[in-house]
């Protein structure tokens, strides 16, 4: 609510000439999705300016200087009075919505400019309004929809039960994204000497549920493997309860240039995680045992077998890879004890879970290019 404070004057002076595209995304994952299309774009049309606007401060915060955006902006409140102000604004080229972002108002006033709208890395599901008896008034919006680029042939098919036949199934643009990302990983010499030589669990975005269910894999652990812990919570409070939880056993990332012995290291930075899964043998990915679990396309595109907790179904990559065989969920303490013995002391099944993680990840790239080519087509 603060960000959105005076909105309208922090809008750029109107330019009659130049024309713009606007990205939307709820926050940082949503935008990460959006990202390789946002630099495609930019590469084959240098001519457009880019607005990117988010809705929450973990989006604007950490990618409010970014660089190929010309304006980045807190989305503001969905009234009619407000869409109708911004989109006169500006003078639009295109809009891209990045997955889940339904603000009907802007819907409305981006179709009666006749802008076209599109949805990319879109993901339907049979219990959203738009598909039930009474979702007649959500559903007229999505028919003002240029072109929907969806994950997965389901969403294609719930769209086409309601006579939205504008869809592509395409993939998540994510993958290119965290593929680029695996290719440009740096190295980090003092997580290095920290391992030295070891094998490393590396569990990321963890919060308490799944830190008291790691903390007592220490003790089973063989000397030949390490833990980097990177929790979601690096509040310095956090941090303190993890340290105080490990006497004697964990190293702060933030004091490796003075290293100590010890068997965890903590990562109380943000902003490095995606890079440090390239020294993992076994990644745990946390939120499964909250509303769900966080992102794991960035170690399996390093071909890191993965485990996370139950809640995972909405996402299909972890749906695909536990059928698969690259990824695991479990329950409890002891099933994640069981399950990460199995994966150190079998060798052939870990080397097996990595290389379909590292297929998968394969299958999935492209999802970029296809966007970019029908854009191409259209305004060539």
């Amino acid at each position: 609510m603060e960000g959105r404070k005076g909105w309208r004057k922090q809008l750029p002076a109107i330019q009659p000439q130049t024309e713009w595209l606007w990205f939307h995304a709820a926050s940082l994952g949503e935008f990460e999705q959006g990202r390789p299309l946002i630099e495609s774009i930019k590469t084959d049309f240098p001519e457009y300016k880019i607005l990117l606007t988010f809705f929450s401060p973990s989006g604007y915060e950490i990618r409010k200087n970014y660089e190929h955006a010309d304006k980045v902006m807190y989305l503001p409140a969905d009234t009619c009075q407000n869409a109708r102000f911004l989109v006169d604004h500006f003078k639009f080229k295109a809009v891209f919505f990045i997955k889940y972002e339904f603000w009907f108002n802007y819907i409305k006033a981006i179709s009666k400019a006749k802008i076209p709208l599109y949805f990319i890395a879109v993901r339907f599901r049979a219990d959203q309004h738009f598909f039930k008896w009474y979702g007649s008034w959500f559903r007229k919006h999505l028919m003002q929809v240029q072109h929907f680029f969806v994950q997965d042939e389901p969403s294609k098919y719930l769209l086409k039960s309601i006579a939205v036949e504008r869809v592509t199934v395409n993939g998540d643009p994510r993958f290119d994204r965290v593929a680029a990302i695996a290719q440009q990983a740096a190295n980090f010499p003092d997580v290095e000497s920290f391992m030295a030589k070891r094998k490393a669990i590396v569990a990321g975005s963890t919060w308490p549920p799944d830190e008291q269910l790691l903390l007592p894999l220490l003790a089973v652990l063989p000397a030949d493997y390490c833990l980097i812990l990177a929790p979601h919570d690096v509040s310095k409070s956090h941090i303190r309860q993890i340290e105080n939880a490990l006497p004697d056993k964990a190293q702060l990332f933030s004091n490796l240039a003075n290293p100590v012995a010890s068997q965890v290291l903590i990562v109380d930075k943000i902003g490095i995680l995606s890079q440090l899964y390239q020294y993992a043998t076994l990644a745990y990915i946390g939120g499964g045992f909250g509303k769900a679990i966080h992102n794991i396309q960035e170690p399996v595109t390093f071909g890191v077998p993965v485990i996370f907790g139950p809640n995972h179904q909405q996402f299909n990559e972890a749906v695909d890879l536990i059928k698969l065989g690259g990824a695991f969920s479990v329950n409890t303490a002891e099933n994640l004890k069981q399950q990460v013995i199995k994966l150190i002391n079998e060798t052939e099944f870990r080397q097996r879970a990595a290389t379909i993680c590292k297929q998968y990840v394969a299958d999935q790239l492209g999802a970029t290019a296809k966007i970019s080519a029908y854009l191409i087509s259209r305004w060539s």
